[in-house]
């Protein structure tokens, strides 16, 4: 009798950890600050192999030799995990990795938990205009992953990353995990106005007289030709050429269908780098997150492509407000 009322307990206690486990999930988007290879470890792989128990889709989103890293160190449970680094931002734009994420929780819904389970660690470049769009970048998953089956840990190396992209790791995650202890990030702000609250330095040579100034564009299409021929001489590139002529092309079609004239361009070139701006004077734009995805979703055919595909083509996208109207710069290096 007290052999069965054991087995009788250890099954229910066996079955309450299951649901448990079921029923719990990872906070959906925490920080863990780390200063070296031990470190990233040790906060990595508990939460990796907590996410093969639960039978979650686990993907690592790092550089190479960050994601061998962490596959060393899992050992043979290594070939359960995947990689993706267009997640990170490896050679992929921000509307890339919101591409990327949405086929994987797509994946994920279909098998196992029906949960994504993520390990990034975002690249933020070597400048400030690279931290930007880093910045920009984790505050909008938060908006994203609100929405989704998904949990990420951000992988944030002392050794590599700048003070400043550090100090912003509370502001843009709502939990911390640093020296062993997570909790609730004090600093963590409302995304949109994180990212409103962004610097929005000018570029170097917006100082140097422009190759183009068009103060009050007559036409849509003779703006666009306009921005053919002076994007076309600056870029030596020809696919480049034809991709940041094409995104223009859709920002200044924007600014007259959404805006009010005057619609106004402007293109600097030196180089390294080319910047365009597209100004009107309508009631202007306030999203702050807008362009990460198509307007409409994933239905190209009903247009809401124009900030989506300057995202995706140019290397930094930035909304000016004015009063009245916008300013939408588009900025890139030459290749």
């Amino acid at each position: 009798m007290h052999q069965a009322a054991d087995v009788d307990a250890a099954v229910a206690v066996r079955s309450a950890r299951v649901r448990a486990a079921a029923a719990w999930a990872p906070p959906p988007h925490t920080a863990a600050l780390v200063g070296s290879d031990d470190e990233l470890l040790a906060g990595t792989l508990p939460y990796v192999e907590e996410g093969l128990h639960a039978g979650d889709l686990v993907v690592l989103a790092c550089p190479p030799h960050t994601a061998a890293l962490i596959s060393g160190a899992l050992g043979v449970r290594a070939g359960a995990v995947e990689t993706d680094a267009r997640l990170c931002l490896l050679d992929a734009s921000v509307p890339d990795a919101v591409t990327a994420l949405g086929e994987l929780v797509r994946r994920a819904t279909g098998t196992g938990s029906g949960r994504l389970r993520l390990a990034g660690q975002v690249q933020f470049g070597p400048a400030p205009r690279n931290w930007r769009e880093g910045l920009r970048y984790e505050a909008a998953m938060n908006e994203l992953l609100s929405r989704m089956p998904v949990s990420a840990l951000c992988l944030y190396d002392r050794r590599v990353l700048p003070a400043d992209v550090i100090a912003a790791a509370g502001a843009t995650h709502a939990s911390v995990l640093a020296d062993g202890r997570s909790r609730r990030s004090a600093g963590f702000r409302d995304p949109a106005d994180f990212v409103r609250e962004l610097p929005l330095p000018r570029e170097a040579v917006e100082d140097a007289p422009p190759v183009l100034a068009i103060e009050d564009a007559p036409s849509l299409a003779g703006l666009r030709r306009h921005l053919r021929v002076a994007i076309g001489a600056q870029v030596r590139d020809g696919d480049q050429a034809a991709d940041l002529h094409l995104a223009a092309s859709e920002i200044a079609a924007n600014a007259f269908r959404h805006g009010a004239r005057p619609v106004s361009a402007r293109v600097w070139a030196d180089a390294e780098r080319i910047v365009c701006t597209v100004t009107d004077r309508g009631r202007g734009l306030d999203v702050p997150f807008a362009g990460i995805r198509p307007a409409h979703g994933p239905d190209l055919t009903r247009g809401g492509m124009g900030l989506w595909l300057a995202r995706k083509l140019w290397d930094h996208v930035d909304l000016l407000p004015a009063a009245p109207g916008l300013t939408v710069r588009l900025s890139s290096r030459l290749r």
